[in-house]
């Protein structure tokens, strides 16, 4: 990697520069002898005629083919599934031209997080991101990799505060790693095709004043955006072939792009400007070396499953579906927020897309005080943080979202009074 990409060789962690698939390992052995009439390689049970040994009990509950089941999957991922799912990036970013990776898979994008930081990030580094983040952000970079999260305002004026983020990113020169997490969890905003083109111009020029930089884009919720205007891509498109100096990197999945939560699949993809078909294979090793230490290879079934989806005919009928009913809650959000009254405890943050919208709470409330008067009295349940209530639309039917704010201004109404 130093020979082939000096500048992403720079950005790799100590650890992602040491780490490597092995040439002659157990997998790669068994690799060479597929196929063969003995095969005494793999650490397989078969049965006598050589489909996967399995109990009944599980296959029975099973309509896939025992061998998209039961045997392991490949440390990359099923090869079929990385093809299709690289195509599905170019088809739904339409301006991506630059050469991508082949997608590696994981299990699910908290993994892939994980994954990243394994091969990224050293003991004081510091992530840049905006200042309303998930929380398992801290639990990955600070927690397990020893990284600290510096922050930038997310809002100013009603938009994405791209003078914050460039104040940031000028602050210190050399490596940095930017975390770009589009549509925002917990708040649920996309930015503007201005303000991405903004935020792309600022990456630009740092790069060309000599920083090397690896931005991480959080792609969990693509696709789920419900207002004209906003960027329908992507941010990791337009990174893609920025700069030589710059290393995008896509993180997306099924888990909520296909309400398949439980499934764990996620993908690791990477473009830089100038990246040749051996920087690809490099990476992409690496990738799969991190996941064949610590998790063997992501589940089979599942990858399965999801590939069954992306190759089924009514798949994207099945997905527009499940996109209306979140769009139609979404709008139920945005009329119930027009009365008024509601401005005298709280009001809400900018938001357009992905699963939550959050609510600012006036001088003097307290969210977690609330949330547990809201829990004991009410019934209702919300997600307090930095003093703010994320309020998950995705999973409250239409017809009780009038009700959920109406029980978050009677607890502030009654809290205000005592």
């Amino acid at each position: 990697m130093k020979k082939i990409s000096p500048v992403i060789y720079n950005l790799l962690s100590k650890k992602g520069k040491e780490i490597f698939l092995p040439k002659n390992a157990v997998l790669s052995q068994a690799q060479e002898a597929k196929g063969t009439k003995i095969n005494a390689t793999i650490g397989e049970a078969t049965e006598d005629n050589g489909t996967p040994m399995r109990l009944p009990s599980i296959a029975k509950n099973i309509l896939l083919s025992p061998q998209n089941v039961f045997p392991y999957a490949p440390a990359f991922g099923k090869p079929q599934l990385r093809e299709i799912w690289q195509k599905k990036i170019y088809q739904k970013n339409p301006s991506l031209s630059a050469k991508i990776s082949l997608p590696v898979v994981t299990s699910g994008i908290t993994h892939s997080l994980s994954t990243v930081g394994y091969l990224f990030v050293n003991p004081g580094d510091q992530i840049i991101l905006t200042d309303k983040y998930w929380d398992n952000y801290s639990l990955t970079f600070e927690t397990l990799f020893g990284a600290t999260l510096a922050t930038f305002n997310t809002f100013k004026a009603g938009g994405f505060d791209t003078e914050s983020f460039k104040e940031k990113l000028e602050q210190r020169h050399g490596k940095k790693i930017v975390l770009l997490n589009f549509p925002n969890n917990p708040t649920g905003y996309t930015p503007t095709n201005e303000e991405v083109k903004r935020i792309v111009d600022i990456l630009k020029i740092q790069a060309q004043k000599g920083d090397k930089i690896l931005v991480i884009c959080d792609d969990a919720y693509f696709g789920l955006v419900y207002k004209k205007d906003i960027y329908k891509e992507s941010i990791f498109a337009p990174l893609a072939n920025l700069h030589k100096n710059i290393l995008a990197i896509k993180l997306d999945g099924a888990t909520k792009e296909y309400y398949a939560w439980g499934l764990r699949v996620g993908f690791v993809t990477y473009a830089s400007k100038g990246t040749t078909e051996k920087t690809c294979q490099s990476l992409e090793d690496k990738t799969a070396a991190v996941v064949r230490a610590i998790l063997s290879n992501a589940s089979h079934l599942s990858q399965s499953l999801l590939l069954e989806a992306l190759t089924s005919p009514t798949y994207k009928s099945e997905k527009k579906k499940c996109y209306q009913l979140l769009k139609v809650r979404f709008d139920r959000v945005e009329e119930v927020l027009k009365d008024k009254k509601y401005s005298e405890f709280f009001s809400p943050l900018p938001h357009n897309s992905g699963y939550f919208m959050c609510i600012q709470l006036k001088q003097g409330l307290d969210a977690q005080k609330l949330r547990r008067k809201l829990l004991k009295n009410y019934s209702t349940g919300v997600i307090a943080t930095q003093n703010l209530l994320r309020l998950a639309f995705s999973s409250v039917p239409e017809k009780q979202i009038k009700q959920l704010f109406e029980n978050i201004y009677q607890v502030c109404k009654k809290e205000a009074r005592t």
